[in-house]
């Protein structure tokens, strides 16, 4: 079933993360960024075997992940600070033609079949279509943050900054080119996050269960009950 973009509002003064919110989204607007490898050897060949896309699978488990824990989720809106109860992946589609990119989003499903399905919908209805939006009728949702990739470099650190003045707080994630060492896959990963929001501790919950989701990826292949 499809996950909705419900909002759930937050108070600061109960809220346990209340006062670093306050202070490094007022007081000292802070935010941080880093990058690690993660071994994609297992999640590529069950989706080589399985003939899928490695980027959808990519997309999916990042939102999925990221999806987990409430701080990476946290937005405001009409003035009120909250949380979305998903997150929707807004990502790039490449230009080969003229070598420009669109951006484009697909509502997250905890089905990963489903998420797929959509992801090959919308590819199909607003993929070859330029401009900012690839799909133009239409605004991003609330709740989407931006995931994306660089398949043309393996580096070594990438950061995602906004320098509009406005209250954003979700995270920005960034793949980079595989690369083969000690006869493993590697994909460099990388996350922008405002520290308001989130701290290490949260990243390292998301690295160590994104890197458990991708080791174990085929139990997302099987029918969802």
């Amino acid at each position: 079933m499809s996950a909705g973009a419900d909002f759930t509002p937050l108070d600061l003064r109960t809220w346990p993360r209340g006062q670093m919110f306050y202070y490094f989204a007022k007081m000292a607007p802070t935010g941080y960024s880093l990058t690690v490898d993660l071994d994609v050897t297992h999640m590529r060949a069950v989706l080589k075997e399985a003939g899928l896309k490695f980027f959808p699978a990519y997309l999916w488990l990042t939102t999925r992940t990221l999806n987990a824990q409430v701080e990476f989720k946290v937005a405001e809106r009409e003035g009120q600070l909250g949380y979305y109860d998903t997150l929707t992946p807004l990502y790039a589609a490449f230009h080969a033609d003229d070598e420009t990119f669109s951006l484009i989003w697909t509502a997250y499903d905890e089905d990963f079949h489903a998420f797929y399905r959509a992801y090959l919908a919308d590819q199909a209805a607003f993929g070859g279509n330029h401009g900012v939006l690839a799909q133009p009728d239409r605004t991003p949702p609330p709740n989407a943050y931006t995931v994306s990739c660089v398949p043309w470099v393996s580096f070594r650190h990438f950061a995602v900054h906004s320098y509009e003045n406005k209250p954003y707080y979700f995270p920005s994630v960034e793949a980079g080119k595989f690369y083969e060492k000690d006869g493993k896959t590697w994909m460099p990963l990388s996350m922008t996050c405002h520290h308001a929001a989130t701290d290490g501790i949260h990243v390292s919950r998301f690295l160590e269960a994104w890197q458990a989701g991708a080791d174990n990826f085929e139990r997302h292949l099987r029918p969802h009950g």
